[in-house]
C-alpha cells in the first residue's frame, strides 16, 4: 500500500469515533446543507485539525529528504483520498446568509 493511503487509514483508524459522528454529518450535510451547516462547521473544525495533522507527518518525512519537492504531489494525494470519503469537506467553515434585499422606496 502506498504511504498516503497508508496514513489515511491509519487516521481513521485512530480517530474512529470522531470520524464516524462526522460521516453522519456530512451525510446529513449533503442531503440539506443549509440546516445542516453549522453542526458541520463544528465538527469539521476538528476533522480537519485531525487531517492536517496527519498531512504534516506524512509531508515532514519528505521535506527533509532527497524527495523533498514530491511532498506537494504526496500532500495533493492526500487530499484527494480524504475527498473521496468526505467530498465536502471543502464546504467546512462556509457561512450561509439570507438573499441581501434592498426595500423599494415609494417617492409617492
Amino acid at each position: 500500500m502506498v504511504k498516503y493511503k497508508q496514513y489515511f487509514q491509519e487516521m481513521l483508524t485512530q480517530n474512529k469515533e470522531l470520524f464516524d459522528s462526522f460521516g453522519k454529518i456530512h451525510s446529513r450535510y449533503v442531503l440539506d446543507p443549509k440546516i445542516h451547516q453549522e453542526e458541520f462547521n463544528k465538527k469539521g473544525e476538528e476533522v480537519l485539525d485531525v487531517i492536517r495533522k496527519y498531512e504534516n507527518r506524512l509531508c515532514r518525512q519528505t521535506e527533509g529528504s532527497v524527495w523533498g519537492k514530491f511532498s506537494t504531489t504526496l500532500a495533493e494525494k492526500f487530499q484527494a483520498e480524504v475527498k473521496s470519503y468526505f467530498p465536502k469537506i471543502d464546504c467546512v467553515g462556509l457561512t450561509t446568509e439570507e438573499a441581501f434585499n434592498i426595500k423599494k422606496i415609494n417617492l409617492d
